[in-house]
């Protein structure tokens, strides 16, 4: 078990090496890189504008009751927006980006090497890991923070449909008491830990796929790991990310 643990992290560590030393070649797949950005951030935009709207209205709905019975209910606006913006926008749109993303990274390079098609590309003098790769984990690396800044402001949209429910309040007012309690301070942490978020679940999509075995069932098994994974290390980024930002006082 510990040779095949020291075996994996070699692979994750040549891989890795591999990825950053394609980055940095003169030939870029802008055109690649361009299409994988429309299919990670466009493709994905209704699955987050539900995701981003139901979770302010439920973390609305939830906290409402409490902060009526102390008093507080003029803080519930600068709250969600504090809770969305911080902590429960960029977790929970990049768990759901993992799901999504990775998975599909995972089962569609996962395809391709089981119909040999990443060693066509590698004998037709194409390099795949240029390609397939660095196109891939970039574009999720620049598409998960403008998806979780989408997901934010439908969260608060979603929150004020949420405060209707039992009250009366107009959206200009609801803004204006959601941003007069978060400053600019709030976003570079949350915006800075997106970055890895999207890094982690493209490189953890795209290793599993390019590494799958060469049966059809490790297609699947490529598109399950990729997910379970990804999603494990969003977490532990996030944590991570919380302690530097404790420790630093931003």
């Amino acid at each position: 078990m510990a040779n095949n643990f020291l075996t994996e992290f070699a692979d994750v560590i040549l891989f890795i090496t591999h990825f950053i030393k394609e980055t940095f070649t003169r030939k870029f797949e802008l055109k690649e890189f361009l299409h994988q950005c429309f299919l990670i951030g466009y493709k994905s935009l209704p699955l987050i504008t539900v995701t981003g709207t139901i979770m302010g209205f439920v973390l609305t709905i939830q906290s409402r009751p409490v902060l009526v019975s102390f008093g507080a209910v003029t803080m519930l606006p600068g709250m969600v927006a504090v809770s969305l913006v911080r902590e429960m926008g960029p977790v929970i749109t990049a768990l759901i980006c993992a799901g999504k993303i990775a998975s599909g990274m995972g089962a569609e390079l996962g395809s391709m090497k089981v119909t040999e098609q990443i060693e066509a590309m590698e004998v037709s003098s194409t390099h795949p890991m240029r390609y397939l790769v660095v196109t891939r984990v970039w574009a999720a690396t620049l598409m998960i923070p403008l998806l979780v800044l989408y997901a934010d402001a439908l969260g608060i949209i979603g929150s004020w449909i949420g405060a209707n429910l039992k009250g009366d309040v107009t959206l200009t007012l609801f803004f204006s008491q959601a941003f007069s309690h978060i400053d600019f301070m709030d976003f570079i942490p949350a915006i800075v830990k997106t970055f890895f978020f999207g890094a982690v679940i493209g490189l953890v999509g795209t290793y599993k796929g390019y590494n799958a075995g060469r049966g059809t069932e490790s297609v699947g098994k490529a598109a399950n790991s990729a997910v379970v994974l990804a999603s494990l290390l969003v977490l532990i980024v996030d944590m991570i990310a919380v302690q530097i930002t404790d420790m630093l006082v931003l």
